[in-house]
């Protein structure tokens, strides 16, 4: 007869179904997150008793007082707003466009920043407002 030695006995723990089920997890919280954009400025929105939530909006697009030009935080002109929008929506094609023009803004500005956006082939834009209590 054989005898077994007790201290020959492996007490290892198995961690491959630990880490499947962190790595499922991790796979869930990167699906599931919502990333939001942001311009890249503060811009004081003028206010609007009508003013409605808007839940989806990737594209932003912000207007400074001066009439600079804000996307993906970094200045552009106004010729680039097309280019930029193409692009923006060949990456998230369900996505609307949102403008953030400043109230002290020139309408001006604002009105060739939407023909640029309708030019990129968009139709979904809406004006940021913010809500009167």
């Amino acid at each position: 007869m054989k005898r077994i030695a007790k201290g020959d006995e492996n007490h290892d723990i198995d961690l491959t179904p630990m880490l499947d089920v962190v790595f499922i997890l991790l796979i869930f919280f990167i699906v599931t997150t919502s990333f939001v954009k942001e311009t890249g400025i503060d811009v004081n929105r003028p206010s609007a008793s009508t003013a409605e939530k808007k839940a989806m909006g990737n594209i932003l697009i912000a207007i400074k007082p001066n009439g600079e030009i804000w996307i993906d935080n970094r200045s552009i002109d106004v010729r680039a707003v097309r280019a930029n929008i193409q692009k923006l929506k060949a990456r998230f094609p369900q996505s609307s466009v949102i403008i953030q023009s400043d109230q002290e803004a020139k309408t001006g500005i604002l009105v060739k920043v939407m023909d640029q956006i309708r030019m990129a082939g968009v139709q979904n834009i809406s004006i940021a407002a913010s809500i009167d209590s």
